[in-house]
């Protein structure tokens, strides 16, 4: 199966800004995902859709063993309303432009998820492959925030139930964590789709995810193990977390 890795990076946040720059365990965001995209031995082409100069600027100073295609961003498709899914489009389109081939299937990676487990987009790629699937997401385990223990406030500050379903009753009978049924949430860290479900199949009155496709699968990532940087605070635990990171792997190989 030929992939492309789209990395999808743009200057502008309102919740973090430049948050694709920030410095996290001693490089920029940016880097670590177009690190994880390189060390993908499924992917057959990457390439870096940004808006700004300086973000491009990071892949053309990466050390990847594969060279990492730089597409300008179009600003109508860099907006903190333009859609995912248009921007993965134009770059694929653009890519093969260049590149003179069509790929099979596309890995959609943001560059502001700067921790990933290890092996992951290559998962994700081989799932998609073996099942005949339309797309692949990674999740996550939703851990003590389980959507049955979601409840509602009245206006007069009495807990409901959040199911307002006849008969339905608080925490839906369940009092222990150990009890509640497995859920999950997608995590960010991996997209992939095929080419077929992002451009053929594609109806945009379907919906934002339609280019989903209707047959979608998850990859499951441990619990804490990915990092989307969301607001501030989040840049200090990936800090965190990618240096001890750093630290284990140093002592690992230390003879």
């Amino acid at each position: 199966m030929s992939v492309l890795a789209i990395i999808l990076a743009r200057a502008g946040s309102k919740g973090v800004p430049g948050k694709n720059l920030a410095p996290l365990a001693g490089k920029p965001c940016l880097c670590w995902t177009l690190d994880d995209a390189a060390a993908s031995t499924l992917t057959t082409d990457i390439c870096l859709s940004a808006d700004s100069d300086e973000l491009l600027a990071l892949a053309r100073l990466s050390t990847s063993a594969m060279p990492i295609q730089q597409i300008i961003r179009p600003s109508e498709l860099a907006t903190d309303t333009a859609r995912i899914d248009d921007a993965a489009r134009h770059a694929l389109h653009t890519s093969e432009r260049r590149q003179g081939r069509t790929y099979e299937a596309v890995v959609i990676l943001y560059g502001n998820v700067p921790l990933r487990p290890s092996g992951l987009i290559d998962r994700a790629i081989t799932l998609l492959s073996e099942s005949g699937c339309d797309s692949v997401q990674s999740y996550q385990p939703v851990g003590k925030h389980h959507p049955l223990w979601t409840a509602r406030l009245s206006d007069s500050a009495q807990v409901l139930p959040y199911d307002p379903a006849p008969g339905a009753v608080l925490n839906a009978g369940i009092y222990r964590r150990q009890d509640l049924p497995p859920a999950y949430l997608p995590d960010g860290a991996v997209l992939c789709v095929t080419r077929q479900s992002l451009c053929d199949e594609y109806t945009p009155s379907a919906g934002p995810h339609a280019f989903f496709g209707t047959d979608r699968r998850g990859v499951i990532n441990p619990h804490g193990s990915v990092i989307d940087i969301d607001e501030p605070r989040d840049l200090l635990v990936a800090d965190m977390l990618l240096k001890a990171r750093q630290a284990q792997l140093a002592a690992s190989t230390t003879p």
